[in-house]
């Protein structure tokens, strides 16, 4: 169990400082993937001991899996970081059998997530929801218009609201960041 804590605490320190905080800058899902992390590898080596019926550790996966992410204030990027740091808290709580398999899962799924994350792979590209003082009926001038906005190219928009009595639209846009702009964390 040592072995699997120690694993565990490093992998979920790689996951959480490394590569969460340094990319995205936010620092209370940082508190909340660590707390998970050691939470679920706590039980998970409880359940262990106490050679509770396994049905009773997946039924509790899936509800620490629901329990933060249904809130709107998260991306789908952060739910695949809450999502890895379960998985990490779950390896680790088994590794006592196999250390060596829990290391290797460790190590890949951190590569996984440094890959899949890197600002490199998909980084050029940026979302945001845009409010316009405004109310266009015609879809290439709304194109327009944000491009000129956020002074990069409009890969999709889609209109979520308008409000033709305050004259405002809200628009949900995708759009590639031009090379100038792009940073590399």
């Amino acid at each position: 169990m040592v072995a699997g804590l120690a694993m565990d605490l490093v992998a979920i320190i790689l996951l959480a400082y490394g590569l969460y905080y340094r990319r995205h800058h936010r620092r209370d899902l940082l508190f909340a993937y660590i707390a998970l992390n050691v939470g679920i590898f706590a039980v998970v080596s409880l359940l262990l001991v106490q050679r509770v019926d396994i049905a009773v550790g997946f039924g509790l996966f899936g509800l620490l899996s629901i329990i933060r992410l249904r809130s709107s204030e998260i991306t789908q990027q952060e739910i695949a970081y809450y999502f890895v740091a379960i998985v990490l808290g779950l390896v680790n709580g088994v590794a006592a059998a196999w250390p060596l398999t829990a290391l290797g899962l460790n190590a890949v799924l951190l590569l996984v997530m440094y890959l899949a994350d890197h600002p490199g792979m998909l980084g050029r590209t940026r979302h945001q929801v845009v409010t316009l003082d405004v109310v266009h009926t015609d879809p290439d001038l709304l194109r327009v218009d944000l491009e000129s906005r956020l002074r990069a190219r409009v890969l999709e928009c889609v209109v979520t609201q308008v409000d033709y009595v305050r004259d405002v639209t809200v628009v949900d846009v995708r759009y590639a960041v031009p090379n100038a702009r792009a940073r590399v964390r």
